[in-house]
């Protein structure tokens, strides 16, 4: 294909460039690819208009590459090829956006690097000093080797990695396909959710909503019943489209005369059709001549846009005042009005033009694309998580206004329109989005600009949609999200996450689920904190003191590793959510992912530990106990610390008791299994040689078990108070 060819078009073709149209009849392309419309769009034949008008909009003489014909036929001659079509250009702003590199991976870089710093200066400074002061450069080599193991946080990889995996696993359980496992961390800060309306918020089908029927009015979702007086506006505007439809329209009507007049007089498939005059650019409307096999009338039924169908049937002015009034009530509903008119004609010979018939007007059909069922409730828990919601379309205003109103979008009212985008400022436009949810007849360019304003204004912003004009926007929101089953390849390619059943409810499970991860990862990485201060405390203080033995050894560290590894990996990824997880504000943009408040409550936690169990280890030493017995009690207080500070930490917020009560099966194995390590390591001798142990009896096991459980008590403590804080402030608040 190349410039200057000329293309036949014709029903159900895709188009395969941007080109001008030299002859249609009756040509409908569906654009909805590039602009979101809902309903396909009316061409006529080229007269000399410019030729940088963008894709929307009926009576354009120009079609657009990857579009598709759904009614009529035509000669065009191809003017853009490859990048330089309209889908082309789409490509083009794909490959300049710039993803931004997420907060957690940079914090996680920085904390690793500024542990291994404080890591190597401590290991070299020990090595150092205990040559110095005890004479034994291997011994040295041993406690600093020792302290690196303990500082070094070789963690924080094993859980990221886990608990982005597993992650996107859970939320494939909810339908959600992870692309980029980066998008998990994201998820449960996004502040705004961005959603094309074509697809993502409506099925993408069109059904008969509303009849009228010269006085009254039939809305499809209030009655299940179909009324007599409401039939003949099926009949006839099934008669006047085609006998196996393209056209969504034409589809909805005959699916409604399946559902409610199915073997009736209404329905017509043995009548013969003889004529059809084509709708054109001078007559919104066509018409179908059939002859009745019964008698020898010609029957002759009319569709098309109201007024055209107003001017067929010659009306009165109060007739048309009346009636006019009802379509713009359908209207304004953001219903697509056509109008169904009949007529009849003795004899075989047919007239040229539809106005030389005598059409009688049957009524009004009203049309629309339905919202998904559970798209409402889904924007309410949004709106709880305080999520906000908008709404952007390359549909009408009216319609998309309707729709934002039907599922709850808080400032429906307010809507700005593609044209006036386009004249805003970026600064204008930062304070305008702010308080508008509704964004309509907008271009790919400017979906981008509206995802680029939110960032700018501090907003994480999560991105739904599924044509090839939603890319550039899917690739520079924080969280992109294409729709699974309608979307495109381009769509799901410039997208993080994928809805695989193109549920707009899936995405609150989805943030949910990133909101659980975000809390348990806060859980793991606090944890490790906490548990690896009393480890380095153990394995630093005791080569300060020149008279003091040393506690631990690198076989120690390497035992602790078994048990802290999948703590926090596997138990605190495992653990349920917290309550009201979908009930709080998300986190603020500016907020460090583990921030100075969540690392003091971790140290301090760590800080405690470390105090006890230099107490066991001074008072152990102060009453003549021999090293191995000394070592011994503090590694079992040591363990029986790291295993109650595993369950306190499983959740921030719940009592200890509430928190055993809590099932979480990976607890039972990690807690047993260390139980019975120690066992074994206090029992057999081999293990007691490798760890420099000696036996202890009943009492001292129980001094160090109590020592060690007691590191929480001030954790629970806080806990209980953060409760009665939080009790008073939602009692106020009520």
């Amino acid at each position: 294909m190349v410039c200057d060819d000329i293309i036949v078009l014709q029903e159900g073709d895709r188009i395969p460039a941007d080109a001008t149209i030299l002859k249609c009849v009756s040509l409908l392309v569906d654009e909805s690819l590039l602009t979101g419309e809902s309903v396909p769009v009316r061409k006529h034949e080229y007269e000399g208009e410019t030729t940088d008008l963008q894709p929307g909009g009926d009576d354009l003489p120009f079609v657009y590459s990857g579009s598709l014909v759904v009614q009529g036929n035509g000669l065009a001659r191809v003017t853009s090829i490859g990048m330089g079509t309209q889908i082309g250009k789409i490509g083009k702003a794909l490959e300049e956006v710039k993803e931004t590199p997420t907060k957690l991976k940079a914090e996680i870089s920085k904390l690793v690097k500024l542990f291994t710093i404080i890591g190597g200066i401590l290991c070299t400074s020990v090595v150092i000093v205990y040559t110095l002061t005890r004479g034994d450069l291997l011994q040295g080599f041993l406690a600093g080797i020792t302290l690196a193991m303990a500082m070094l946080p070789e963690e924080f990889p094993v859980v990221l990695t886990i608990f982005m995996a597993i992650g996107a696993w859970r939320i494939s359980r909810r339908n959600v396909l992870t692309r980029k496992p980066s998008a998990i961390e994201t998820l449960g800060s996004a502040t705004v959710l961005c959603t094309d309306k074509t697809g993502t918020l409506t099925e993408n089908k069109m059904v008969v909503t509303q009849l009228y029927n010269k006085s009254d009015f039939w809305t499809a979702k209030d009655k299940t019943e179909f009324p007599e007086e409401y039939h003949d506006i099926i009949e006839y505007a099934i008669l006047s489209s085609q006998t196996n439809p393209f056209d969504p329209m034409e589809k909805a009507i005959n699916k409604l005369g399946v559902d409610y007049l199915a073997n009736t007089e209404h329905i017509h498939t043995s009548w013969e059709m003889v004529k059809e005059y084509p709708l054109s650019r001078e007559m919104l409307a066509m018409s179908r001549a059939f002859k009745n096999r019964e008698n020898e009338n010609r029957v002759i039924a009319a569709k098309g846009a109201p007024e055209a169908i107003f001017d067929l049937c010659h009306l009165s002015k109060e007739q048309i005042t009346d009636y006019a009034s009802a379509t713009q009530q359908m209207a304004a509903a953001g219903l697509r009005v056509l109008g169904v008119a009949k007529a009849y004609i003795t004899g075989n010979v047919l007239p040229s033009g539809q106005h030389d018939f005598d059409f009688e007007f049957v009524g009004l059909i009203g049309l629309s694309d339905p919202i998904r069922r559970q798209v409402p409730d889904a924007v309410h828990k949004c709106h709880q998580a305080g999520i906000r919601v908008i709404m952007i379309t390359g549909d009408y205003p009216v319609t998309a206004q309707n729709i934002a109103r039907e599922i709850g979008l808080t400032h429906y009212n307010n809507c700005i329109t593609g044209q006036e985008l386009a004249e805003m400022s970026e600064e204008e436009l930062q304070s305008k989005i702010k308080y508008t949810d509704v964004f309509a007849r907008v271009i790919p360019e400017q979906k981008l600009k509206i995802v680029n304003a939110l960032k700018r204004n501090g907003d994480i912003v999560a991105m739904t949609g599924d044509g090839v004009n939603d890319a550039p926007a899917l690739k520079a929101a924080n969280i992109g999200i294409a729709m699974g089953e309608k979307g495109t390849d381009v769509a799901r390619e410039a997208s993080a996450l994928v809805l695989m059943d193109d549920n707009f409810g899936s995405i609150v499970g989805a943030i949910e689920m990133g909101r659980r991860i975000f809390d348990n990862l806060q859980k793991a990485l606090g944890y490790i904190f906490a548990i690896h201060m009393p480890i380095a405390g153990l394995s630093l203080i005791p080569v300060l003191f020149v008279d003091f033995p040393l506690i631990l050894w690198p076989v120690h560290v390497v035992f602790m590793e078994l048990i802290i590894d999948p703590a926090c990996s596997v138990i605190f990824e495992a653990e349920s959510a917290e309550k009201g997880v979908m009930t709080r504000p998300p986190r603020s943009v500016n907020e460090p992912f583990f921030g100075s408040g969540k690392l003091f409550v971790g140290c301090f936690q760590g800080f405690w530990i470390l105090i006890a169990m230099l107490a066991v280890y001074f008072i152990t030493l102060a009453l003549g106990y021999p090293t191995a017995e000394v070592r011994t009690m503090i590694f079992v207080a040591l363990i029986t610390a790291n295993i109650f500070t595993i369950l306190t930490n499983r959740s921030w917020t719940e009592s200890i008791i509430t928190i055993l009560r809590t099932p979480n099966s990976t607890v039972k194995w990690v807690a047993g299994g260390a139980t019975l390590f120690i066992t074994l390591a206090l029992t057999v001798p081999f293990l007691q040689r490798l760890f420099q142990f000696s036996s202890i009896n009943l009492w001292e096991i129980l001094v160090s078990v109590v020592s060690g459980a007691a590191t929480i008590t001030w954790f629970e403590i806080y806990k209980y108070t953060q409760r009665r804080k939080n009790a008073k402030w939602a009692k106020g608040g009520q």
